[in-house]
């Protein structure tokens, strides 16, 4: 029963670092994204009539 519970902590604790890695990937380059897409916008007001 021990061993089972032991293997059962290593797998999800295995899966949590992997989903942390993509979590911090994917917010990495969601900021990104954010960030170019502002600068166009901010870019491109000079072409909006008021």
């Amino acid at each position: 029963m021990d061993e089972h519970t032991y293997k059962v902590l290593g797998g999800t604790g295995a899966l949590n670092i992997a989903f942390g890695i993509i979590s911090i990937i994917a917010g990495i380059a969601v900021g990104v994204l954010l960030i170019i897409s502002g600068a166009k916008l901010l870019g491109s007001r000079k072409r909006v009539i008021i």
